[in-house]
């Protein structure tokens, strides 16, 4: 008998989150990082697509939360909150960052390395450890997340898969 596994697919700015068995993915990682947080022991995971470092960066009142990465996090945290994960419980694995345009170096070409930061600033703001990354380079990534094994599975243009 063959189980198919839902798979959850998650958008450029954007976050959702999955329980055990489902999977939850995203693709499109070129300069934007895909931030995991999950809760090994409730087999919980969320997942954002922060594509800029800092909402100051918006030029609109109706903001997207998700595509930041000082806004997205806290986001993220409250929506597992919400499934009953205590954020002190809560792990994080990332990967994309890429820098994709290698002329320049103003800060405006160097969005992906600005992302990493943002995000690991933001993780270590709220005391969330992270595991593993598969960041920077200057090759797009699609990952997948499997709360059951708390395994990370990437996929980088040109490199191949690899778990983390």
């Amino acid at each position: 008998m063959n189980v198919i596994k839902e798979v959850v697919r998650v958008g450029i700015a954007d976050m959702n989150i999955v329980k055990h068995p489902a999977t939850i993915r995203t693709s499109g990682l070129g300069s934007c990082v895909g931030v995991v947080l999950y809760d090994e022991a409730k087999k919980v995971a969320g997942l954002l697509h922060v594509m800029l470092p800092d909402s100051s960066l918006s030029n609109t009142d109706n903001l997207n939360v998700a595509k930041f990465a000082d806004t997205g996090v806290a986001a993220l945290i409250e929506l597992l909150k919400a499934e009953g994960v205590r954020p002190m419980s809560l792990k994080a694995k990332i990967a994309g960052g890429a820098q994709m345009f290698q002329f320049g170096s103003s800060d405006t070409v160097r969005i992906g390395p600005r992302n990493v930061e943002a995000v690991k600033a933001e993780l270590e703001r709220n005391g969330i450890r992270l595991l593993a990354e598969d960041t920077g380079g200057s090759s797009g990534r699609t990952i997948e997340f499997d709360p059951a094994t708390s395994l990370l599975s990437i996929r980088t243009v040109n490199q191949g898969t690899r778990d983390i």
